[in-house]
């Protein structure tokens, strides 16, 4: 059996960000059995736009993004948090992709395997963007991972000057949450 496509998503742009790096870490550390893709093409998507989200008429970019997300079995998101919250341009995303007007298409986050991490320099990491990320897939009735959290407080203490991760308390907790998430993946193939 070939193994599990999981997309990741990094919440932020920036270039030296730290949740892409645990995203990197990710595919380096994930318990095997997982091919972890990080999605590029957060930048480019267009503001959410109701009048423009139909199959004949989204952008190219966001049916690109839909595309993926079908396909996946599974989405790994590693977000930042800006005031309080999930940057933006994360949830631009989500809005991007939790839609099916016409009825025809399915709902690509519906019942999706997600889990979800963030890394921030804050003694408190990413736990309220965490929390409301976790409220926004309520709606989309996504499988999200409950435990264990993964919680990258004092980040700058965790990455070295190469962007990797060197945390062992870290590493495990990163361990746990893809072997949570390829548990869910496994558990939507067999109701399939």
């Amino acid at each position: 059996m070939s193994d599990f496509k999981i997309l990741g998503i990094s919440g932020s742009l920036r270039a030296d960000s730290h949740n892409s790096a645990l995203l990197r870490a990710a595919q380096k550390f994930q318990p095997g059995g997982l091919d972890i893709e990080i999605y590029e093409g957060l930048r480019d998507l267009p503001p959410y736009d109701m009048d423009l989200d139909t199959p004949e008429n989204r952008p190219a970019v966001v049916a690109d993004l839909r595309r993926r997300i079908n396909e996946a079995d599974g989405v790994l998101i590693a977000t930042p948090e800006f005031n309080y919250s999930i940057p933006g341009t994360l949830k631009n995303a989500i809005d991007w992709v939790s839609t099916d007007w016409t009825k025809q298409e399915g709902l690509p986050l519906r019942h999706k395997p997600i889990a979800i991490m963030g890394a921030a320099p804050t003694n408190f990491g990413t736990v309220r963007a965490q929390l409301a990320l976790r409220q926004v897939f309520v709606w989309t009735e996504s499988d999200v991972v409950v435990k264990p959290e993964v919680q990258v407080f004092r980040a700058h203490e965790r990455f070295d000057a190469d962007a990797n991760l060197v945390d062992d308390m870290t590493v495990d907790l990163l361990r746990g949450l893809l072997t949570a998430l390829k548990g869910k993946v496994e558990k939507a193939e067999q109701n399939r």
